[in-house]
């Protein structure tokens, strides 16, 4: 019997790369779409018919018909939020109940994590990560504590369980000095947001997954957020709370690393972050503005702005090389079409030293080194083919390929589900 396959698609800078809509594009390859980390602070917006989407939660391949979309134990789930987001959905007339699945093992975000993220942010004065206030890291916190609530949980005794969870939380809060909040209103719709998902079909996922791979079927792993923000290897402490790498594709999912076969690594053709945190490229200037405006950077949960700048190469080696990434997708290209030059930041000056290695700290003493390249001066939104692309754009490709040691596969021009090319090797 023919085996099924694990491929992973996943972020290589600080998030909001365009996952979404390649996860659409490559969807129609597979039979399973499965989340396998992070929460609502994701944001993944897809176009195609004229419509916009963003999903949270519940994965991209929500929108090709047939396909059996996951949601894992490595991802942390707010069941309001998750109520909300495929109520959405189900009046565009995108049917989850028969294609959605979730993991018994994956942790619920209560209402106190949030004030609890508020409170802890607040504690930070100066020093605050910025975070999306979706109380993702109070959650993680929980469930590394080993004192989490998982969406398994809501078909026993849960009511109990709650309370103690609410009242452990309520005491830590009181702790910190932190007492001016309200959950009423907030706690009423959760609850709803629980009895809905209660209608959904909830799984041992990783008995599901494995089963699956068995009968033949592949499978698709879609991570959230990005590799610089991974807990471990990203900007720490300015980072998630969760491993954004592939190896996180195995813990959330609970698949072996021997299933494992292409890793889609996901870059813009520049580069953004939102929140606080080191960014070397980051541009305060003009440009740094254009390329906001241009990209309509902002972010898809928070509304917040990206903070702008050119592509580093140093930071995408690192994260190629632990995520064991062997094909590139390049997003936004379009939004660099009428810059004259590009920059490409190909090393770091490190306190007078020139490294080529991302360091165990860039919060200070990091200058990037640029090399500049001649832009394309070209639209490229309508092109339909590779053979259409400016030989300076060709000429951009070949320099990225050849300083990343990775092939890049596909490139999009444009938001939409058709502006994609995937490339003739």
């Amino acid at each position: 019997m023919k085996k099924g396959k694990v491929d992973v698609l996943l972020g290589l800078q600080w998030g909001d790369e365009g996952k979404g809509k390649i996860v659409d594009v490559l969807t129609p390859k597979y039979d399973v779409v499965a989340r396998f980390q992070g929460g609502p602070n994701a944001g993944h917006t897809l176009e195609f018919e004229g419509e916009k989407y963003v999903l949270r939660s519940i994965p991209s391949g929500i929108f090709q018909g047939g396909k059996v979309n996951i949601i894992g134990n490595g991802v942390v789930l707010a069941p309001d939020l998750f109520m909300l987001e495929a109520k959405d959905l189900e009046k565009s007339g995108h049917d989850l109940r028969n294609r959605l699945f979730i993991s018994k093992k994956a942790h619920l975000i209560m209402p106190t994590h949030r004030i609890l993220d508020a409170a802890n942010e607040a504690s930070k004065g100066k020093s605050k990560v910025g975070t999306t206030g979706k109380g993702i890291g109070p959650t993680y916190t929980d469930k590394i504590s080993r004192n989490g609530l998982r969406v398994g949980d809501i078909f026993d005794h849960f009511i109990d369980k709650y309370n103690a969870h609410k009242s452990r939380h309520i005491a830590i809060l009181n702790s910190m000095g932190y007492t001016d909040f309200d959950i009423t209103d907030v706690e009423k719709t959760w609850m709803e947001g629980v009895e809905f998902l209660k209608k959904f079909q909830i799984i041992d996922s990783e008995y599901e997954i494995n089963e699956l791979l068995k009968q033949g079927k592949n499978i698709l792993c879609e991570g959230a957020q990005g590799t610089m923000l991974d807990v471990d290897f990203g900007s720490y402490p300015f980072v998630t709370s969760s491993n954004t790498i592939c190896a996180g594709a195995c813990t959330g999912l609970g698949i072996g690393p021997n299933k494992i076969g292409e890793v889609y690594g996901i870059m813009k053709a520049y580069c953004t972050r939102v929140g606080a945190g080191p960014f070397p490229t980051e541009l305060f200037d003009e440009t740094g503005k254009l390329i906001r405006d241009l990209g309509h950077e902002y972010g898809a949960v928070t509304g917040r702005e990206r903070r702008c700048g050119w592509i580093d190469l140093v930071a995408l080696r690192y994260a190629i090389s632990i995520n064991g990434v062997t094909q590139l997708i390049m997003m936004k290209s379009d939004v660099l079409d009428s810059f004259d030059t590009v920059k490409a930041c190909v090393a770091y000056k490190c306190n007078g030293e020139i490294i080529n290695h991302f360091p165990y700290s860039i919060e200070s003493g990091i200058e990037p080194v640029y090399k500049e390249l001649p832009g394309w001066k070209t639209d490229m939104t309508k092109f339909t083919k590779e053979d259409q692309f400016p030989k300076a754009f060709v000429d951009y490709i070949h320099f990225l390929e050849n300083e990343l040691e990775t092939p890049i596969s596909i490139i999009s021009i444009g938001p939409d589900r058709d502006q994609t090319i995937i490339r003739n090797k």
